[in-house]
């Protein structure tokens, strides 16, 4: 029979080992998220329902998206063990490069609208934290200003082709001249697609304050009066714009964009040159043909043809036709470490994150993106670990496999 006591004092002490109040709310919040849902979940709380749907939201019925993200879940790691991973290098080469980490932070349009801190907070932390960066033609900061805010980062420019090709000209001379060494020119943009929850909305760029959106500013005005106290929302490669983004796309990007435009990009740019909304094996055959020394494997995030393949189930086609004449990168649907782990293994020689970092700026500016980067490195960490290998270049299509 079980005889029972009244605990000691001491021993109540000892279990009785409340965690110190953080009180920095912004901090509290973060130390909160331990995953990128995580932050996904604050962003959503945090921000206005139309902004918060374009970083979320994909085209049409969204499937597009919805496929990227099972083909990582359905992948099935195979571990080996008695390895030896104290301390793995998570370091890759990335165009003649070390990049500290096996990603890199994606171009993405309009970053001030998720949090007034935009674009410089997400290239200093990319500096930081020994990744790329890059600054996409529809950002809202200068190409001049984030070379100012992380003038020790890598750097890198994504360009569309447009209509006027004399401003596209220009935008690449001012990149070379403040120091990006890498042009990633996309190529799966000729129209806009239809992003239902960005029309549902009525989404414009700047937000207008439209009874609508006065009402869900009432329920987010940190964010409001953030947007209305600082430096106006313009961007990189235009004044102003009154229209949807669907809208602006179609008003600036050629539609007749063909191999020429990349042979003239190629012509134009000295830098090292990544295309960027490769969807089939013989387009990055080709592209590598006409100069691209990296193919980026991309359905832009499901944001644009719903239905498109999806980039790593595509990925070990692409490998065998590619990979000793240019890097294979790839992204969508990237939202945890085991993610990049996973397509690093598959043969990818780099993965670009997008919305997982929108998601920390929006929950917490800066900090928040900082936060993203510790998730992640975390989670890359502890996956080779589990798998077994100690450094990045140790990873093999053996240990990940889709079902």
């Amino acid at each position: 029979m079980t005889q029972r006591r009244l605990p000691r004092p001491a021993e109540l002490a000892q279990l009785l080992r409340p965690k110190k109040f953080v009180l920095n709310p912004t901090d509290r919040r973060l130390a909160a998220a331990h995953t990128i849902a995580d932050l996904r979940a604050i962003a959503r709380a945090r921000t206005p329902r139309a902004v918060f749907d374009y970083t979320d939201g994909a085209a049409e019925l969204e499937d597009s998206l919805r496929r990227a993200r099972t083909a990582f879940r359905n992948i099935e790691f195979r571990p080996n063990v008695l390895r030896g991973v104290a301390d793995p290098d998570t370091s890759v080469e990335v165009l003649g490069k070390r990049s500290t980490l096996p990603f890199a932070f994606a171009p993405t349009g309009f970053t001030r609208m998720m949090n007034h801190e935009g674009e410089r907070a997400v290239a200093r932390v990319a500096e930081r934290a020994g990744i790329p960066y890059t600054l996409s033609t529809m950002g809202t900061t200068s190409i001049e200003e984030v070379a100012e805010a992380a003038p020790g980062g890598r750097r890198w420019f994504q360009l569309y082709v447009w209509r006027d090709k004399g401003a596209g000209r220009e935008l690449l001379s001012r990149a070379w001249e403040a120091g990006y060494d890498t042009v990633m020119l996309t190529v799966d943009t000729p129209v806009g697609g239809a992003r239902l929850r960005d029309i549902r909305n009525g989404l414009t760029v700047p937000p207008e304050l439209t009874p609508r959106t006065f009402v869900d500013g009432a329920l987010h005005p940190a964010w409001w009066f953030n947007l209305l106290t600082t430096e106006p929302l313009t961007f990189a490669s235009l004044s102003s714009w009154g229209g949807t983004v669907a809208e602006l796309i179609d008003s600036m990007f050629d539609p007749t964009l063909n191999f020429d435009d990349l042979d003239w990009v190629r012509a134009a740019w000295p830098g090292a040159l990544a295309v960027k909304g490769i969807q089939n094996v013989d387009d990055a055959v080709e592209v590598v043909k006409h100069g691209a020394d990296a193919v980026l494997l991309s359905n832009h995030g499901g944001r644009q043809l719903d239905r498109a393949p999806t980039p790593l189930e595509l990925l070990p086609r692409v490998v065998d036709q590619v990979k000793s004449d240019a890097e294979i990168w790839l992204d969508t649907g990237i939202l945890s470490g085991a993610d990049i782990v996973a397509a690093t293994a598959m043969g990818a020689d780099l993965c670009l994150v997008g919305r997982a970092y929108l998601y920390g700026l929006m929950a917490g500016g800066e900090r928040g993106v900082q936060r993203v980067v510790e998730i992640l490195r975390k989670e890359v960490v502890r996956t080779m670990q589990l798998l077994g290998v100690s450094s990045v270049a140790d990873l093999q299509p053996s240990h990940a496999k889709l079902r």
